[in-house]
């Protein structure tokens, strides 16, 4: 940055919608310092990161512009000098993140009814034969992969447990047991991901992708509990459906010969903690308590 104090940022918008912003960046940069500060990421590392996207935002957003005029441009836009753009501009690009092959394998398994029993937990599958088997899921997934490596690194990974003839699911949701690489990789896409499609409404006309959200206060430890478990139901209920369609849509395109240059994430996700000056007793019996009616919303088109 080009200078170590913090100053009022000119945001171009009127007080009160720079206040927000502003607000709203100090609000997911709190969560992103606190798991620097947890894994020892230090701030300068971290601004170096934020420079770098600032520089690539700034070139998307003038990606029209003549080579010779565009440096000038990202150095207008983002506030660092042109000879930090320049050395920014050059630096290679990030690798493209790899394909999480068992991630897609465990939502197959988990979510095509194929895979799935009547109670419509995942099947304990036959290692090698005729679907539903393991070898056959493995191969709806990749054919650049041996089912052996797949499974291989499912039971590293803690989600599966096998023998000479069969392999089953041990857990529940794909949470890698032990790798925090793989766990940091899942936190920047999903989050990552959501956060893009956020911006997106709040830069467009707030439709250009599905985001809502429910949120409620006033709730006792008891009552997040039973929530939780509502939502991990609708979650399985959502994938369930989901999962096989997306897969029949897949090959629908490919035997169309449509162009298949779309990604999608969906998502779901719950946080609770806390209330801000909660005590987590109940008021004593000399106090005085007043009846609060209680508070649960649904967010409409607005971020989550």
């Amino acid at each position: 940055m080009p200078s170590n104090e913090a100053t009022p940022a000119d945001t171009g918008l009127p007080a009160a919608a720079g206040d927000a912003l502003q607000q709203a960046v100090q609000a997911l940069l709190v969560p992103l310092a606190k798991l620097a500060v947890a894994r020892g990421l230090s701030c300068a590392a971290v601004e170096a990161h934020l420079r770098l996207a600032f520089v690539q935002a700034a070139h998307d957003a003038h990606a029209n512009l003549p080579p010779h005029r565009r440096v000038s441009r990202i150095a207008t836009t983002t506030g660092l000098n042109r000879r930090e753009v320049t050395r920014l501009t050059q630096a290679a690009p990030p690798p493209a993140p790899r394909r999480p092959l068992t991630a897609e394998l465990f939502a197959r398994w988990t979510g095509d009814a194929l895979y799935r029993d009547a109670r419509g937990r995942p099947r304990a599958l036959p290692r090698q034969g005729p679907a539903p088997s393991f070898e056959t899921l493995a191969h709806s997934i990749t054919r650049d992969v041996h089912p052996r490596s797949l499974l291989d690194e499912l039971l590293r990974l803690g989600l599966a447990v096998a023998d000479a003839d069969t392999v089953r699911l041990v857990r529940e949701a794909f949470v890698p047991r032990g790798d925090t690489g793989r766990m940091l990789g899942f936190l920047g896409h999903n989050v990552g991901d959501h956060l893009s499609a956020a911006v997106a409404n709040v830069l467009g006309d707030g439709r250009q992708h599905f985001e809502q959200a429910v949120f409620a206060d006033e709730l006792s430890a008891h009552s997040l509990e039973a929530a939780r478990a509502t939502i991990a139901a609708q979650w399985q209920a959502l994938s369930a459906a989901l999962v096989p369609q997306l897969a029949a849509l897949i090959e629908a395109d490919r035997a169309a010969g449509r162009s298949q240059d779309q990604r999608l994430r969906v998502g779901l996700f719950s946080y609770g903690e806390p209330m801000h000056g909660a005590t987590g007793t109940a008021p004593a019996a000399t106090g005085i308590s007043r009846p609060r009616p209680s508070r649960a919303q649904r967010s409409k088109g607005d971020p989550a």
